[in-house]
């Protein structure tokens, strides 16, 4: 009778006929369109390339769910909005998750708990996770391999960004970080971008402690990212954007030993400031003459006492002038070996910030920062398994080129093909999926369906 109360809701005056509202539908969920989440996981592999680089510790009489249905149980979530697994309580009955995952969406077991989650997620350790890292990178390079086997590649830039993530506990290794004002850990995100492509993809994702300096495991990550992409693309020139925490000798001299390009800003110092002061006054000059915002650009060879040799520095003088404040001096450094204008340059260098709107969707559209748990390789096995799933959802992103969907963000994404009131019938033959017919966004729905193997009929 409890129950019956809980499930049923009456609202007696709000429309012209009392209205009831019962909970008493089985085999539906309201995310039937992740299905498509499988059809994009299948022909990459993804799921169960990272399930086989954690070794079973349980007895095999007593394994209830496998290392695949977790991690695609985990992965899955991610990628409809259910960053927790405290979640899992809710959905482990959903006949779509459990379709997911290869069990009979009716019939078929429960899926894991939260509990059992829990301690998935904390039997991994640093072997385990560095091999997850390597299969990740190595699943998303062999699927732009085939997707441009047809095209050259003459060129790959991999961007690399720390980013802050915020922590509200005792999380081990979490230490408060001037720089970001909070207690926090700080993940590192690498990107690949091909050739002229506006797409930033998602190629790795390592959580560090909270006061790890900027170049904390920037040359090993660099290291491995240049032996795979030579190896699958042979022809390409490689290079890489990186911001001004990594301006170090060890940096540069690593990047010219291995003779890719390079743009790497420095932060400002009075030997800088001295060699930006003549373009930075033609800049005044012209913002005093146009009242605009004013730009110019030069370049120096200049060498810090620490550095070996003396390197080429794009110097960018800009005044900034806003509306009812004074005008302000803006100026930029990139220490670069390419050998174009120094317009062109910085133009090349600004196109990385970019990266900040793939940041954004990892963290507020798929919970990049809900690194909950207490040990800290448990909260990097989280924050790979999120990248996990932003490569699905990116995978699926390209397979909308053609349509306005390409440039959805996650959340958009999420809640136009994913978020779908499904009713699961099963018979002896088939499965049939019951889906709303003035579904907003049916059209677009059946063209990806199409582009992924569906067939019409």
């Amino acid at each position: 009778m409890a129950e019956q109360s809980v499930q049923t809701l009456l609202f007696p005056t709000l429309f012209a006929k009392p209205l009831v509202a019962t909970f008493d539908t089985p085999h539906q969920s309201s995310d039937g369109g992740a299905i498509l989440l499988k059809a994009i996981d299948d022909p990459l592999g993804l799921t169960t390339r990272l399930a086989a680089c954690i070794p079973e510790w349980r007895q095999e009489g007593k394994i209830e769910h496998d290392l695949p249905t977790l991690i695609r149980q985990r992965c899955y979530g991610l990628a409809c909005g259910y960053a927790d697994a405290n979640e899992a309580a809710q959905l482990k009955a959903d006949p779509i998750y459990k379709l997911l995952v290869g069990r009979d969406p009716i019939a078929g077991a429960a899926l894991a708990s939260q509990p059992t989650l829990s301690r998935f997620e904390n039997i991994v350790g640093p072997r385990e996770l560095y091999w997850l890292t390597q299969t990740l990178a190595d699943v998303v390079i062999a699927a732009h391999q085939a997707r441009l086997a047809r095209t050259r590649v003459r060129r790959i830039t991999i961007d690399l960004d720390p980013t802050d993530d915020p922590t509200h506990g005792q999380q081990e290794l979490a230490f408060f970080n001037g720089h970001y004002g909070s207690w926090c850990y700080l993940p590192m995100v690498g990107t690949l971008t091909f050739n002229g492509e506006r797409t930033q993809h998602l190629v790795t994702a390592i959580l560090r402690p909270g006061n790890a300096h900027a170049t904390v495991g920037v040359l090993g990550i660099l290291r491995r990212l240049f032996a795979k992409l030579r190896l699958a693309f042979p022809h390409a020139r490689l290079r890489v954007r990186l911001d001004g925490g990594f301006a170090s000798p060890a940096v540069f001299a690593f990047l010219e030993a291995e003779g890719v390009e390079y743009l790497v800003a420095m932060a400002s110092n009075p030997k800088l400031e001295q060699r930006v002061r003549r373009l930075l006054g033609q800049a005044r000059m012209r913002s005093k003459a146009t009242g605009d915002t004013a730009t110019l650009f030069g370049e120096t060879r200049y060498a810090a006492k620490s550095w070996q040799r003396k390197r080429r520095v794009i110097m960018k003088a800009e005044v900034v002038r806003l509306v009812g404040r004074d005008p302000r001096d803006n100026p930029r450094f990139v220490v670069t070996n390419l050998p174009q204008s120094p317009r062109r340059v910085y133009a090349i260098y600004r196109e990385r910030g970019d990266v900040e709107n793939r940041l954004k969707e990892l963290h507020y559209g798929l919970g990049f920062d809900r690194t909950s748990c207490s040990g800290f390789w448990a909260n990097a096995f989280r924050v790979l398994l999120t990248a996990a799933a932003y490569v699905l959802l990116q995978a699926l992103r390209l397979r909308l080129a053609a349509t306005p969907a390409a440039s959805y963000q996650v959340g958009t994404l999420r809640e136009r093909l994913f978020k779908l009131g499904a009713r699961v019938q099963v018979s002896a033959r088939r499965m049939v999926l019951h889906l709303p017919s003035a579904f907003p966004w049916l059209a677009l729905w059946q063209a990806v369906a199409l582009a992924l193997g569906a067939r019409p009929g």
